[in-house]
């Protein structure tokens, strides 16, 4: 269940960044601020949850990388981030990290 809880938190560490990118708008500084705060919420909890069976370093690597990664991507997509082969080989070592550290943990 640890690692459910973990994946969850994962995917919610990629909200509140896309939250401070749209508060960034005037129109939608209020909605982009909340949407920052209550995803940072969410996902510290269930981090703290995760973090009952898994390790603190791997929890928190997992955690960051999987934000890191997935934020990446919705730069990409959604916000017309730039692309390279750098940033793309970048965002790959960080996911072998990711998967190295699972891996290892059991």
């Amino acid at each position: 269940m640890a690692w459910l809880y973990l994946l969850i938190a994962g995917l919610f560490e990629m909200g509140w960044p896309v939250g401070l990118k749209l508060a960034q708008r005037e129109g939608l500084r209020v909605v982009g601020l909340s949407l920052a705060v209550l995803f940072m919420a969410v996902s510290g909890w269930l981090l703290w949850l995760a973090q009952r069976e898994i390790p603190l370093g791997t929890s928190y690597a997992v955690w960051t990388g999987m934000g890191a990664a997935g934020t990446f991507v919705i730069g990409l997509v959604f916000f017309g981030d730039p692309t390279s082969v750098p940033r793309f080989l970048g965002v790959a070592l960080i996911l072998v990290g990711v998967v190295l550290l699972k891996v290892a943990s059991g």
